[in-house]
């Protein structure tokens, strides 16, 4: 190899590490929110991420109630409301503990108040501290089961619906799913 394609080669490298570690942080939440917002199930039901702030660990979601996700009452369709809450607070964790964890959705419950006859809405937050119990807790290799509780609540913030989710928590290197993470994040490890 010749020395100038020795050193196109190591530009190249320094390159792709700049743009992980510069433009990849900052751009990640916009992509994931992108994605979201473009996902087909998404797109039928009307489901909307409003809000994906990893620094915070926020997330919110909106959907309007319309013709394509009406139930047969003319009320928001139970289905649509549970998955508009499903993957975030699984999405949440992996983005913030990072490559060294495992997480997935392993449960969920859905309690149904009162009828959603107009957009609802739901914020999901994860706190400094919920990540440093998570963390103490998976230190030894231990699996993990937190559960989250979600309200969806309609356009007056009358709760419509609450689900709960059960997350499962693990450190890879004590995890049999050794390829788990998050497509979006895995693109750009390629770059």
């Amino acid at each position: 190899m010749s020395l100038l394609n020795k050193t196109l080669t190591a530009l190249q490298e320094h390159l792709k590490n700049q743009v992980k570690s510069t433009l990849l942080p900052p751009l990640l939440p916009k992509l994931i929110k992108w994605r979201i917002n473009t996902y087909a199930p998404y797109l039928g039901a009307g489901v909307k991420m409003v809000e994906f702030d990893l620094e915070r660990g926020r997330c919110s979601v909106a959907m309007p109630l319309t013709a394509l996700n009406k139930n047969v009452v003319g009320t928001q369709f139970g289905g649509s409301l549970y998955s508009m809450v499903d993957p975030f607070y699984m999405l949440l964790l992996m983005q913030m503990l990072g490559d060294d964890y495992v997480v997935w959705d392993k449960a969920a419950h859905i309690n149904f108040v009162a009828p959603g006859k107009s957009t609802v809405t739901a914020s999901m937050h994860l706190s400094k501290q919920e990540l440093a119990t998570v963390k103490e807790l998976a230190k030894n290799g231990d699996a993990v089961f937190r559960d989250y509780e979600i309200d969806i609540v309609d356009s007056q913030s009358k709760i419509v619906a609450t689900v709960t989710k059960t997350v499962y928590i693990r450190r890879r290197q004590f995890s049999g799913s050794k390829a788990q993470g998050s497509r979006i994040s895995k693109r750009f490890k390629d770059v």
